[in-house]
């Protein structure tokens, strides 16, 4: 039978860990008092020792009374029942709500045993932060409720009004036109809009008003002349649509530029400059029908919590009646029972009214397809995947092993045959190689994750039905690397049987164009809600300037700073097959002044795109930590350029440059790793230049991951050094060292998601907060 408070640690929600009971310390404190019991020298054999009032305490335990505070304006009262006397006593709170404060009455009871009274008074304390907690949860849920309300209400005046409008259009047209309309297949859509824009009328100006929402300037809102002499408007309505492609980002730039082209312009009537489409309102309608569901998925783990904290409180109540042999439990249970998180209704009801708006308005009153909206079912870990793990490891090693053997007796990596061979082959199978070690060390960190329950599909905002898991991710990565493997074993069979050099080289082509396709296949195979959500993420890092900046994208920039060397391959290899070098199995792209210049481009575009990221999140939040932030990224670039510069003209000069620039951004992101990403060397912490909380209970894992960083971030000193033997071990070096780049970001990423994660604990963030698209602003 599975112990409670391992039950509780993993039901309970990581986000909302300091809210619930304290159980683990509550059972501490029953220990000592068994302990305590234990040092008695003599028992009776119904539990009383020798103390005359020990009959006295157990008849007043089953009389245990528990005192209600709660706030109102002053009042104090008296109420009977039937566990014994309930004073109620007012205070004040300075937020100005009702507070309710539980305390137990037990001094006279536990007088002679002061573990008793400190347990009921921690348990008191505990009580008190559930109901707390409950409260301003329930508080918040609730307001955000009444506005998805008004925000859905409004979308259906809207869609009404528009969708009159445009029947209005239509009936007033020649029956030619609606005819040749019908015949080229126009339809209505399911939102009754057109596909161009539909100026604000008064009718919709009356509607919005109506939810609240004024416009400047309306002639509608006035209801006459002598309105509209009066006063501006000081209020105004926008519909917030955020940017998720190229095109709505810079349109959403340009409709800001107009209308602040507009609001500053002598003209009279504004309402022009207003219009409202048919992808605006589906855009509109999609961020409501999100939020519902997080509202939903909210409520429903503040019900879980909820449930879980009871169960906590009976179980810990009843090892308290075990070990005092009274009966304590049942009295205070009946407070417990009586408190607000167990006596509220309130999200239950909320919870039956989200299921029936969401099935009436986004499900066409189809209840089984509402549900699989708002209560999404996670996929099971399935047998296969493991089994296919196993089977492709398998034949991983073994090709490998047998791929070794035949390139030794080939005398393939000696330095007369193997130059070619390396700058032919080499750069595409170290790709295939390079991305299979970065996604094996990903599922070492989501099985990680996991384990430590940081919840990173909700800080990366992951779909929870379609996110990876860590089993996906080893097969991913052991499929890869059979077919990288197998590939370069074909290679060198082929090879060896001296077949046309012209043909044989195609193979690392293909396998690179197999991947690609497999990457962008539309068809619903080989996970594509995981290969579809990468594309996504990669446009929004080249694009960063035009999005808003969210986790996953910085975090995947982050990643693509580390695979610089799986870049510059890509280039050699685009340069071998677009030069057509492969027809005549001699590399010479290394020579031409465009590809020592590309690779540049190459190895800045990584800390680009992550400086941007940097500026855009200082851009919207106006925090100067982004800002220094986009200095370490600078300082990156600045001595990745000084690195291959040097590699093409060793001067001293140049290794002055390139020592001083690489010192300085080492030190850089030294500090940022271990203060910032990792919020790690606090000198005043409990843990010893760590932090207070920390997931891994073993703290010197932290302090070796510490050295092990510094050690990886300082492998750049093998490039000013220019330990060379010849071409073979070149490569071979530079892959090792690639390797070490790589698995120093693994490491990275564990800690980094860590420290968010408790980041984000603290701030008992468990559901993702959707933007509402029909804001009201003042205007200046």
């Amino acid at each position: 039978m599975v112990k409670f408070s391992k039950e509780l640690e993993a039901q309970l929600i990581p986000e909302w860990k300091d809210a619930f009971v304290n159980y683990w310390q509550l059972k501490k404190h029953i220990k000592k008092i068994k302990l305590a019991r234990n040092k008695r020298p003599i028992q009776l054999n119904h539990g009383f020792g020798r103390s005359i009032v020990d009959p006295i305490r157990f008849i007043a335990m089953k009389l245990l009374s528990t005192k209600l505070f709660y706030s109102s304006n002053n009042n104090t009262n008296t109420d009977d029942d039937e566990t014994g006397k309930v004073r109620s006593t007012s205070m004040e709170d300075a937020s100005d709500h009702e507070v309710e404060f539980y305390q137990t009455e037990l001094l006279q009871l536990f007088s002679e045993e002061d573990e008793v009274r400190v347990f009921f008074e921690r348990l008191d304390e505990e009580l008190n932060k559930v109901n707390q907690f409950y409260k301003t949860k329930e508080s918040e849920f609730l307001e955000r409720g009444e506005a998805l309300n008004d925000q859905l209400q409004t979308l259906m005046d809207l869609k009404q009004i528009l969708d009159g409008n445009r029947r209005r259009k239509l009936n007033n047209l020649p029956r030619s036109s609606s005819s040749s309309r019908r015949n080229s297949g126009f339809s209505e859509s399911p939102l009754g809009l057109n596909d161009g824009s539909t100026e604000i009328s008064d009718e919709i100006i009356a509607a919005f008003e109506r939810n609240g929402v004024k416009f400047m300037n309306s002639p509608a809102a006035g209801g006459g002349a002598k309105r509209k002499k009066v006063e501006k408007r000081k209020a105004a309505m926008r519909i917030d649509i955020p940017a998720t492609t190229p095109t709505s980002a810079i349109s959403a730039v340009t409709s800001m530029l107009w209308e602040d082209l507009i609001s500053n312009s002598t003209k009279q009537d504004s309402t022009a400059g207003h219009s409202i489409n048919r992808k605006k309102i589906q855009c509109a309608e999609k961020m409501i029908r999100t939020a519902f569901v997080e509202l939903y998925r909210g409520l429903g783990l503040l019900k879980t919590y909820s449930s879980l904290n009871m169960v906590a409180f009976t179980k810990i109540l009843k090892k308290f009646d075990k070990v005092c042999k009274q009966q304590a439990s049942a009295s205070y249970l009946k407070a417990v029972k009586r408190s607000h998180f167990i006596s509220s209704d309130k999200v239950v009801r909320l919870m039956d009214e989200v299921e029936s708006i969401f099935t009436q308005h986004f499900a066409n009153n189809d209840r089984k397809r509402a549900m699989k909206f708002l209560r999404p079912q996670q996929h099971k870990d399935s047998h296969l995947v493991t089994f296919f793990s196993g089977l492709f490891t398998g034949c991983f090693v073994s090709l490998f092993g047998i791929y070794i053997i035949l390139a030794h007796l080939c005398d393939i990596f000696s330095s007369t045959t193997g130059t070619a061979y390396m700058e032919t082959v080499y750069p595409v199978f170290s790709v295939f190689a390079l991305l299979s070690l970065h996604m094996f060390l990903y599922g070492c960190n989501m099985m990680m994750w996991k384990n430590t329950r940081i919840n990173y599909n909700f800080i990366f905002e992951f779909a929870p039905n379609t996110a990876l898991k860590y089993r996906d991710a080893f097969l991913i990565c052991t499929t890869l690397m059979t077919c990288n493997v197998g590939a370069l074993l074909i290679h060198l069979l082929l090879t060896a049987a001296a077949i046309s050099p012209s043909h044989v080289d195609t193979i690392p082509g293909v396998l690179l164009l197999i991947f690609i396709a497999l990457l962008i296949c539309p068809f619903d195979i080989f996970y594509r809600p995981t290969r579809y959500c990468f594309l996504r993420i990669m446009r929004n890092i080249i694009c960063s300037p035009l999005y808003k900046v969210l986790m996953v994208d910085f975090f995947m920039a982050d990643q693509l700073t580390s695979q610089i060397p799986l870049l510059r391959h890509l280039e050699s290899t685009a340069c071998y097959f677009l030069a057509g070098s492969f027809k005549t199995h001699q590399y010479t792209c290394k020579n031409g002044s465009l590809y020592r210049q590309f690779a540049y481009v190459i190895s800045f575009s990584p800390y680009y795109w992550r400086a941007m990221q940097c500026a855009r999140r200082w851009f919207d939040e106006s925090d100067p930590n982004h800002l220094a932030n986009m200095g370490k990224y600078v300082s990156a670039m600045v001595a990745a350029g000084a690195r291959l510069t040097y590699a093409t003209q060793s001067s001293g000069l140049w290794f002055g440059v390139v020592l001083v620039t690489s010192i300085v951004a080492t030190v850089y992101q030294l500090y940022w790793d271990f203060v910032k990403d990792w919020g790690l060397l606090n000198p005043n912490s409990k843990n010893p230049w760590l932090r207070d909380d920390l997931m891994l209970k073993n703290k010197s894992f932290y302090y070796i991951s510490i050295a092990l960083n510094v050690v990886l971030r300082v492998a750049w000193i093998e490039s000013i050094t220019q330990f060379r033997i010849n071409q073979v071990q070149t490569h071979l070096l530079d892959f090792f060292l690639a390797s070490l780049e790589v698995i120093r970001r693994g490491h990275w990423n564990f800690y980094r998601l860590e420290n968010e994660h408790l980041n984000n604990v603290g701030k008992f963030r468990a559901v993702k907060t959707v933007p509402l698209p029909f804001r009201e602003m003042d205007s200046d």
